[in-house]
């Protein structure tokens, strides 16, 4: 029993030397493994460690000629011959006595310019299919929805006239427009765009022209809603094509053609957007002892524009569809005027030049084809006023300076209806200006001077600075 218990106290031993000789060899070999690891990771030599600023810019800014990095001497590599904006390396060296004071050392921070963050970039238009638009340009006829075929005649009776015979307005005034701005339509209704008769015996009325909403869920009942309007303003002129910033060209074609059907003898037309203020009498004005049966085109004219080829603009038009290098003279969409001779003669013309899509230009190009020099004007600012540089403090919303002009784009529906208002206030008074002229409006030159003394607009490149 002894022996026994001897012999196990001996096996027991020789198994116990036996495990704790395994233990050291699995612990030598993982110290071999953890020693292989850091010396392959580098931490017993230099490291060099590249660091590139958010921006060469910025760097520079830190660095001088030596190569130091705020204001500290720094060894690095010189910047590489095939990139010269490649700025300096910084050696930095990394050792095991930096690893095993890590919590006690603490590496000084440097004063490095944050480098800004780029800004998102601003939404763009999604592309417009100009393959599609070349293969249904061809599609130029489209029906009327709702006219007014009455809108012309106007009933009157005068010298050399019967009771209740019918004449054409002296002015027709034709506004673009879109089914869901019912609240722009009404402030011209009731501002600039009345209609009736003005100082010896002007008629003047007014349409507008719109489309079919292309998002037709954004206003429910759009078609009930132009039907009441109609019917309650008999102004509406409604064409079955979608109202579009590229159908626009659609929406002067189809108007002209209006005009030639059921408008043939009005004298004078004015043609412009909704969101601008027009001094109507300033345009009387300017028409007396015009020939109606004349041709006769005013507005604010741009020549020498160039198309626009940044894709990402609303006036974007690829080479494909047009390859020359500029645009005939035309006629800033805000507003115009024309005579009834002239109109007619651009319905015959329209239809026989190619659409484009941008209805100014289109325009444009109908005026020459016909050989008529559109005439710039000082009193159409379809550009708006800018505010001068050199004078900050000029407030240009004012109704003296508004009471010289004859049209202003890019006015909201209250600053229509304030202007209109003050400039109808008995109480107002301009003492300011720097020559009196007789109300409504007194304008420099003559009718037909096209040679202004001022910056053309063609140097100005206007048409590129829409975005």
């Amino acid at each position: 029993m002894l022996r026994r218990i001897v012999t196990m106290r001996r096996i027991l031993h020789v198994k116990g030397d036996v495990m704790c000789t395994m233990l050291l060899l699995v612990l030598f070999c993982l110290l071999l493994y953890a020693r292989q690891v850091v010396l392959s990771s580098g931490w017993d030599r230099p490291v060099w460690k590249l660091e590139i600023h958010g921006s060469t810019s910025s760097s520079r800014t830190l660095l001088d000629t030596s190569g130091a990095i705020g204001g500290q001497e720094s060894p690095g590599f010189p910047p590489s011959p095939s990139d010269p904006r490649l700025p300096p390396c910084k050696l930095q060296t990394k050792s095991k006595a930096h690893v095993k004071s890590k919590g006690k050392y603490k590496l000084r921070q440097r004063n490095v310019v944050p480098t800004k963050i780029a800004a998102k970039p601003l939404p763009t238009m999604p592309p417009f299919d100009f393959e599609r638009y070349l293969r249904e340009k061809d599609n130029r006829d489209f029906k009327l929805l709702i006219d007014q075929p009455e809108k012309c005649h106007i009933g009157g009776a005068g010298r050399g006239r019967r009771e209740g015979s019918t004449a054409a307005p002296y002015m027709l005034i034709a506004v673009k427009s879109v089914a869901a701005d019912f609240d722009k339509r009404q402030v011209v209704r009731r501002t600039w765009g009345k209609e009736g008769l003005f100082r010896n015996g002007v008629s003047i009325r007014t349409v507008f022209l719109l489309g079919v909403p292309r998002n037709r869920t954004a206003l429910p009942l759009w078609d009930r809603l132009l039907t009441y309007e109609s019917q309650t303003f008999r102004d509406i002129l409604l064409w079955d094509f979608e109202d579009t910033f590229f159908n626009l060209t659609l929406k002067e074609t189809h108007f002209l053609k209006w005009v030639n059907n059921s408008c043939p003898h009005v004298k004078f037309i004015f043609k412009g957007d909704a969101d601008v203020y027009v001094n109507v009498e300033n345009i009387l004005e300017m028409l007396q002892g015009q020939k109606p049966d004349k041709d006769l085109f005013v507005g604010d004219i741009i020549i020498n524009a160039k198309p626009i080829r940044r894709r990402s603009s609303k006036y974007y038009v690829p080479e494909f569809v047009y390859g020359v290098a500029l645009y005939p003279n035309y006629a800033g969409g805000g507003g115009f005027v024309m005579s009834g001779h002239t109109a007619l003669r651009l319905s015959s013309a329209c239809q026989q030049v190619e659409l484009f899509p941008i209805d100014d230009v289109f325009l444009g190009m109908c005026l020459q084809l016909i050989g008529v020099k559109p005439s710039r004007h000082q009193g159409f600012r379809t550009f708006g006023i800018p505010r001068p540089s050199a004078a900050p403090h000029l407030q240009t919303f004012d109704p003296c300076f508004y009471r010289e002009l004859m049209v202003v784009h890019s006015l909201s529906v209250p600053q229509i209806w304030l202007m209109w208002n003050l400039l109808h206030d008995p109480k107002l008074s301009c003492h300011n200006r720097t020559s009196p002229t007789s109300w409504p409006f007194k304008w420099k030159g003559r009718m037909g001077e096209t040679e202004v003394q001022e910056t053309d607009y063609g140097e100005r490149q206007v048409f590129v600075t829409h975005q």
